[in-house]
């Protein structure tokens, strides 16, 4: 509930602390005094866009500050959401907007977001302005009205949980259909893919690897080539080893006659013997190096074999290791989806059956609901002098869609005898106003936003018309706050709280007030309503009498 309001520098309201009532708040006063400007200080707090223009003209900034007590549970659950603290089940919404365009919002003095307000002023406030009409001459709002009337929405909750459930049953079944279109070609590339990497049994970073071992074995090869020609010079033809055999057979004869030959002879022996030892070790060597060679083709051909790969996918030894196993992945998942797909669809035929018959049961509800409607409302019409008004709700059953399978229209007959039509074609401004004053009547005890705000409810009435709205909204503040502004004394007598909003020249500047009126106050306001500026005695004896009527009322 709107406690109190606290206004600076806002157009021609220069400062003014306004007071709210529980129940029913009327605000009064002359054309242009600026009523106007306290809706949209209200607006403001609501995190409505505002214009600098409604700074008063030579100060920085205009401020708006309002108390809100005794916060609905809705309310308050939304706090912790936004995690914004509040204590006695009350906060303080401030929007501050500076001169040069720029604005500040605060809860509890935490700086917030116009978005934020909004978002919690939507569910503490209602404001109904002439404009709100416009949502009885759009059909596609009455289906709302019509379940704000009926105020459970528990068939519409468990229909909407199954209905967005089929929806993303049957969007998942497109895009499995969609991918089986192009499914046999993919199944191609992945089994190319697989056939490719998997026959070489890569490993990550094998590639590095075998080029380092390659490097090294390719320089074992010509090891090999030398370690075979010094094998050959040894023991080879026309070779060391021959020379020396022809050597000592040169002077074996010799060595017995000289012991110095013999010494020479033995030492050519001992070449000889150390040579072919050499050549034997080195074609161990050589053997041993053959064997690396082997090793050294299989090289050359796996890396021959991997670069081949790298060069057709673009891709290197890691990289093709994960196209394999993301290849096996995915073949695997495209061989899954046609059980998948058999799945789904028997879940989305469960689904559609389901969601059907949810929303025959929403329907069969609203068409309960819309009786009980008409009944209402009709006798609101009929209170708010529209006697012999006819109020019918076209129920048709329609598409499936997020709301269910209605499609609602209210039709009204104004007159006796004719035909129901839609509201937008034969409705008056005044009528408008009534009607959806008997809207906001027959819903605000389902309703849980806790004020209500009237702005120009009174346009196009007068007379009894107008002593029936004022009665009607006296009667809807008995269980929601009411802030009316009216220009009209049927309904000013019925406030329980009278606030009036007066413009005055004080020194070169407008400033306008608003005080709240005792009963004397009230008297004063009422006659001046009825009968202009200085009224008579007579109007404002008149003034007394009706405001003592409305009291036992």
């Amino acid at each position: 509930m709107l406690k109190e309001i606290y206004i600076k520098n806002l157009a021609v309201i220069k400062e003014a602390v306004i007071p709210l009532a529980d129940k029913l708040n009327i605000f009064t006063g002359e054309t242009g005094a600026g009523k106007s400007i306290l809706i949209n200080g209200i607006n403001a707090v609501l995190g409505q866009r505002c214009s600098k223009d409604i700074v008063r003209t030579g100060c920085e900034k205009a401020v708006i500050t309002a108390l809100f007590v005794n916060l609905s549970e809705e309310v308050k659950t939304k706090l912790n959401e936004l995690g914004i603290d509040y204590e006695n089940d009350e906060i303080t919404v401030t929007r501050e907007i500076s001169a040069d365009g720029r604005s500040v919002a605060r809860i509890n003095g935490r700086t917030s977001s116009a978005s934020v307000l909004k978002e919690i002023g939507c569910m503490m406030i209602n404001i109904h302005g002439q404009h709100d009409n416009q949502i009885l001459l759009d059909s596609e709002k009455h289906l709302s009205i019509l379940d704000s009337f009926g105020g459970n929405d528990t068939l519409l909750n468990e229909y909407r949980q199954t209905f967005r459930e089929l929806q993303n049953t049957a969007r998942r079944l497109g895009e499995l259909k969609k991918l089986e279109k192009s499914k046999r070609e993919r199944v191609l590339y992945l089994n190319e893919v697989i056939e490719d990497i998997g026959v070489l049994e890569l490993s990550e970073g094998e590639d590095d690897e075998l080029e380092q071992e390659y490097n090294i074995a390719k320089n074992s090869e010509s090891a090999v080539i030398a370690i075979k020609n010094a094998v050959s010079a040894i023991i080879g033809e026309d070779t060391a080893n021959d020379m020396i055999a022809s050597a000592e057979n040169e002077i074996s004869s010799f060595s017995d006659d000289s012991p110095e030959i013999a010494s020479l002879y033995e030492r050519l022996s001992a070449v000889e013997i150390e040579l072919a030892d050499i050549a034997n070790e080195l074609e161990k060597v050589a053997d041993k190096a053959e064997l690396d060679g082997q090793r050294l083709e299989y090289l050359k051909d796996r890396l021959n074999s991997i670069n081949k790969l790298k060069r057709k996918y673009m891709a290197d030894c890691t990289e093709l290791v994960k196209m394999y196993n993301d290849a096996c992945g995915e073949i695997t998942q495209l061989e899954n989806n046609d059980s998948e797909i058999n799945e789904l669809t028997e879940k989305r035929e469960e689904l559609l059956h389901k969601v059907t018959e949810q929303a025959k049961a929403l329907y069969d509800y609203r068409e309960e609901t819309a009786q009980t409607f008409i009944k209402r409302v009709t006798a609101e019409l009929e209170f708010l002098n529209m006697s012999g008004t006819v109020l019918a709700v076209r129920h048709e059953k329609g598409k499936l869609t997020v709301n269910g399978m209605d499609t609602v229209e209210f039709l009204i007959s104004a007159n006796k005898g004719e035909e129901p039509k839609p509201i937008a074609k034969i409705a008056s401004g005044g009528e408008l106003s009534r009607i959806m004053l008997a809207l906001k009547s027959v819903i605000a005890d389902s309703d849980s936003i806790d004020t209500m705000i009237f702005d120009e409810i009174d346009t196009g009435v007068s007379g009894k018309a107008a002593q029936k709205i004022g009665i009607k909204l006296r009667e809807i503040g008995k269980v929601r706050q009411v802030i009316c502004v009216t220009h009209l004394s049927q309904i000013a007598v019925m406030a329980d709280n009278h606030l009036m909003i007066e413009k005055k020249i004080i020194g070169d500047r407008t400033e306008t007030s608003v005080t709240q009126l005792d009963f004397n106050g009230r008297t004063a306001e009422i006659a001046r309503i009825m009968g202009g500026e200085n009224p008579s005695s007579l109007m404002l004896k008149t003034a007394e009498e009706e405001l003592r009527k409305a009291e036992s009322i």
